[in-house]
């Protein structure tokens, strides 16, 4: 099961930039946040991991961005892979051969777990920004900025 939202209107990105305004002061003392519903006396209490997974909806929602939401024990194939990754289903290949995401066969098929796909992502990331930091130190050092 998966929850997608295509590109957002002009109307929902000015909504989501309201909406993600309010809830960036919100800082539940505990481990729940206790959110009312317009409309209702109900009070809902959402714990805190929630709270910070609809800010950062919220957040590529005011940015124009699409959002979907996956499960971490949701297996996915090589082309949707490639599709969260941003790279060609061959490229996704050749990273699962060499061993940097862990996989499992179906048959002739590969299946990869999301959380899989979201550690290799965090990881390349972190290398990315290591490389970023390393580079401007270098620029710094050489005078150039």
């Amino acid at each position: 099961m998966s929850a997608a939202h295509d590109q957002p209107t002009v109307v929902e990105q000015e909504q989501a930039r309201q909406a993600l305004q309010l809830l960036r002061d919100v800082d539940p003392a505990g481990e729940t946040v206790d959110v009312t519903v317009a409309g209702t006396a109900e009070s809902v209490h959402l714990p805190r991991a929630a709270l910070d997974l609809i800010r950062e909806v919220l957040a590529n929602m005011a940015a124009g961005q699409g959002v979907t939401v996956v499960p971490a024990h949701a297996e996915l194939t090589t082309q949707q892979a490639a599709q969260m990754l941003n790279v060609s289903r061959p490229h996704v290949i050749k990273l699962l051969d060499e061993g940097h995401i862990e996989y499992r066969m179906v048959g002739r098929h590969r299946r990869i777990l999301a959380s899989s796909l979201l550690a290799y992502q965090r990881t390349q990331l972190g290398t990315s920004r290591a490389a970023a930091d390393e580079l401007a130190a270098l620029t710094e050092d050489l005078g150039l900025y």
